[in-house]
């Protein structure tokens, strides 16, 4: 088949497939397209963590089943090969006497990874892998991430003042911060909080804004709360340990939990991040946003521990103050 027709029903697997954005985590977003005759007869996406996966839904919204015998599938992830909280999809693909079977890319998960193919080949059904792969990587960068590297996918986020600064020089909750998030710029941060599983701060962020780290301006669940507090510092009464959200504390000290607040002991000499981001990845917490401050922020640079960054610049000047992160292709 024609390499740009092939695109084109994989792209709108990738469409159907970012529907589910938000909302199938800890899962991949996965859409699927039946073709027939060069005319789509069934598609379907993975609507919600726990239901049906798109080969699924493609395959229910296809009206004379016995077309199926003639079409070919086209998806932006591998199909399953195992139970989880559904059955397999390389099953149902066999039932149904799919013949073909055009796939984007590899499922890195290891119950997965390359089995399904294996799967579909030895049954005699045609496979095409790499159509977009590069895309699809993209659109499931996270899960990519989360499984090829062992680790969250890391995003940093902060503003910053023309001159270069985060924020006046301060000393207690009581002196107000600089204002540099523009009520836009807050209600993307918002929109990622939603998409994202966890959200992270230091201890001076934490003591000197006290902030809830919730999803406010935006419709969605808050992610999981992350806090550094080597000493234990951060006063019981602060919204971070409201209890509201699960909330995961990381100290050298001992403290039993409370509820929705774990105290996780962890070695703070070096390597303390990836010992921490270690912990996120036994917890399948896919994605982490961190928040600041700098020294924060800072660290993850240095270590080159992030996958992406934003910056937003406010047209304020503070003259002086705590330093934005400065990454290597700015220096």
């Amino acid at each position: 088949m024609c390499m740009e027709i092939e695109d084109k029903y994989m792209y709108r697997c990738m469409e159907l497939a970012s529907c589910g954005a938000g909302k199938v985590n800890p899962n991949p977003m996965v859409g699927a397209v039946l073709v027939r005759n060069g005319r789509i007869i069934g598609e379907g996406f993975h609507r919600r963590f726990g239901d049906a996966h798109a080969e699924v839904n493609a395959v229910n919204a296809v009206r004379d089943a016995a077309l199926l015998r003639e079409a070919t599938l086209y998806v932006n992830l591998e199909p399953c090969s195992h139970h989880g909280k559904t059955p397999p999809c390389t099953d149902l693909i066999l039932k149904m006497g799919i013949p073909r079977v055009v796939v984007a890319c590899i499922d890195p998960f290891p119950d997965v990874a390359g089995k399904g193919i294996e799967i579909l080949r030895a049954n005699a059904v045609e496979v095409v892998t790499g159509v977009l792969r590069e895309e699809a990587e993209e659109l499931n960068k996270e899960f990519m991430t989360f499984y090829m590297r062992k680790r969250p996918y890391v995003y940093l986020k902060w503003a910053q003042s023309a001159d270069g600064f985060i924020d006046r020089h301060r000393e207690s909750v009581a002196q107000l911060p600089a204002r540099l998030s523009s009520p836009a710029m807050l209600q993307r941060v918002h929109k990622k909080r939603a998409e994202v599983a966890a959200i992270m701060v230091g201890t001076r962020t934490a003591m000197l804004d006290n902030p809830s780290l919730t999803v406010r301006s935006w419709s969605g669940d808050s992610p999981t709360r992350v806090v550094m507090d080597r000493r234990l510092i951060i006063p019981q009464d602060y919204h971070l340990m409201d209890g509201k959200v699960p909330t995961l504390v990381f100290t050298e000290c001992e403290r039993k939990g409370t509820a929705n607040v774990e105290y996780i002991r962890v070695d703070f000499g070096a390597g303390v991040l990836r010992r921490v981001l270690s912990e996120l990845y036994e917890r399948k917490l896919m994605s982490l946003l961190v928040e600041g401050g700098a020294a924060l922020l800072n660290s993850f640079i240095d270590e080159e521990l992030y996958d992406e960054w934003q910056a937003e610049t406010a047209p304020i000047y503070l003259n002086d103050g705590v330093p934005a992160p400065k990454l290597m292709s700015q220096m």
